[in-house]
């Protein structure tokens, strides 16, 4: 007998890996190695969620940042569905992150985890540049979604009728 599974999940969001380091712990007995990861998710169309998680194999441990990240999921108001409202900057430990909208066409331009971030949010238009000197991945996408949670919504404009 064949058993076949009735509903086929489709993964709804991309994940890209950020960053992975070994990370160890002095024990009496010697030292314990274990594997950081930071993850971060989203499905171009405004949601994006990073994570971060440890365990003993690097498999593993990208799975558990994975729900940790689909537990963090942040929406994005797009304008356009291209690109952000207006300019916005912000801070998280020593990463500075400065993020201005674009022109259509324009793309992309920006470096490291803040690229990643944007691109799985579904910006395809903007600029941003890190202003803080820390080459922290996980700090600069950490900084990135502060920043992302700083933008308004764009209402539109009520005309006057006199």
């Amino acid at each position: 007998m064949i058993r076949r599974e009735r509903y086929v999940k489709k993964e709804e969001f991309k994940e890209k890996v950020l960053d992975l380091r070994r990370v160890t712990r002095v024990v009496a007995g010697g030292k314990r190695f274990r594997f950081r990861v930071a993850v971060v998710i989203g499905d171009e169309r405004g949601r994006i969620g990073v994570g971060v998680a440890k365990c003993l194999d690097v498999q593993r441990a990208v799975d558990k940042a994975n729900t940790e990240a689909k537990k963090k999921i942040l929406f994005v108001n797009l304008k356009d569905n291209r690109t952000i409202a207006h300019e916005v900057n912000a801070k998280y430990s020593a990463a500075k992150v400065l993020i201005k909208p674009a022109v259509a066409g324009h793309g992309l331009k920006a470096g490291g985890a803040v690229r990643s971030v944007l691109a799985l949010a579904g910006i395809k238009d903007a600029t941003a540049k890190c202003l803080g000197r820390t080459p922290n991945k996980l700090t600069n996408a950490l900084a990135t979604i502060e920043a992302l949670k700083k933008l308004k919504l764009e209402l539109p404009k009520k005309e006057n009728k006199e």
